[in-house]
């Protein structure tokens, strides 16, 4: 009977708890576990300057809405295809007063309220402040751009110096009944913007309407007139550029402008001692001009005040500008205000992702040196059935 019992009886292998089947998949479902919860745990961190960027889009966009309505009183048709959001605010692609050739994309992202919460972003970059002056040097080309500026400006309690080249490139405020100095007196009166420009040009090659037929340039010099704005129009380029630096020290010394803000690529504005390609958009420091300038050209008002180290901004190259911000390039629809990580950045928490990171490895761990002293003692009494 002891006999048949012990030729019966089967010794159970051993096996570490690392092979069994049971531990792999509760160290499974344990992994799982912990990276479900760190996928679904993330933290939204605020922008610091978020409230002024809601409500320079609130701005901005009562400024879109006004300019619509002003020109739906005139009876203008827009035109679908190439203003797919219906802001009546995209130009045609020729008028009297059209200098050059124009980005319709370009244009079109500008038109969006939430281009003037990346514009705040960037005057919070150089450390601006209520009740800081600032120069600004503005085309026709991107009525968009130029609202955008104002707007967060006026969210900012930043007054605005600006003088104004009133020629347009294609799509922009190239209408001759709808110029750039006819929108910005709209919003002023409306007190959607904090100031008007202080002088005017006409714009385009050397700043005085080259290329433009003479029908062209009275039309622009008559609207600067019925603004009853200084006419900057001197016999070169370089004189109407001084007569744009004594305009602003007349007003306020230079060294007393807490920053200096392009809109668009008038020649006054950026001259011709640099290929504009080579300055990049965004905020633009001395050494950014310094490292492009080129001898015999024509230094504009833009590289002249950054050299005297006023912070700079520079709106153009509209594309790699809002690269920075994530924003969408000539986006149909526009995006809802206060969306999107130029308002709030949602992160993975690494705390919990950390914490389950050290939780699944010191299971792992814990079943491994188990395993190993389970091993080592078995191997020590010359089991030799081990399975390992």
């Amino acid at each position: 009977m002891v006999e048949y019992s012990l030729n019966n009886y089967k010794k159970q292998p051993f096996i570490p708890a690392i092979q069994k089947t049971s531990t792999l998949v509760s160290l499974s479902i344990l992994s799982l576990l912990c990276f479900l919860i760190a996928l679904n745990t993330k933290t939204i961190d605020v922008s610091p300057s978020y409230e002024h960027k809601v409500k320079a889009s609130r701005l901005m966009e009562k400024a879109m809405n006004l300019l619509k309505e002003s020109r739906m009183e005139q009876g203008i048709f827009i035109d679908i295809e190439n203003d797919p959001n219906e802001t009546g605010l995209v130009g045609s692609p020729f008028s009297l007063i059209t200098t050059d050739e124009g980005d319709l994309d370009a244009k079109l992202t500008t038109l969006d309220p939430n281009f003037s919460a990346a514009i705040v972003d960037l005057m919070y970059q150089v450390d601006l402040k209520e009740s800081d002056t600032v120069a600004i040097l503005m085309t026709g080309s991107m009525p968009g751009a130029n609202i955008a500026v104002l707007t967060a400006c006026k969210s900012l309690g930043v007054y605005p110096i600006t003088i104004t080249s009133v020629g347009a490139s294609q799509w922009g405020a190239n209408q001759v009944d709808f110029t750039w100095l006819d929108m910005e007196s709209i919003l002023f009166s409306n007190s959607l913007i904090p100031a008007k420009s202080v002088a005017a040009s006409i714009g385009g090659r050397n700043d005085m309407g080259r290329l433009l037929s003479p029908s062209g340039r009275k039309l622009i010099t008559e609207n600067i007139a019925n603004h009853q704005l200084p006419l900057i129009k001197m016999e070169k380029l370089a004189d109407n550029i001084q007569n744009r630096m004594m305009t602003y020290s007349s007003i306020l010394p230079k060294m007393n402008y807490k920053a200096v803000i392009n809109v668009g690529g008038g020649v006054a504005s950026l001259g011709t001692s640099f290929n504009l390609k080579l300055l990049p958009p965004g905020v633009v420091n001395r050494k950014n001009v310094t490292d492009i300038i080129r001898p015999g050209g024509i230094e504009g008002v833009f590289s002249k005040m950054i050299k005297m180290d006023i912070p700079g901004i520079h709106i153009l190259n509209i594309r790699p500008l809002i690269e920075q911000f994530n924003m969408p390039f000539a986006p149909i629809p526009i995006p809802d205000i206060g969306t999107g990580s130029l308002y709030a950045d949602e992160r993975y928490n690494l705390i919990v992702a950390a914490i389950c990171l050290f939780v699944v490895g010191g299971c792992v761990f814990m079943v491994g040196l188990q395993s190993k002293t389970k091993i080592k003692e078995h191997l020590i009494q010359h089991e030799p059935d081990s399975l390992l």
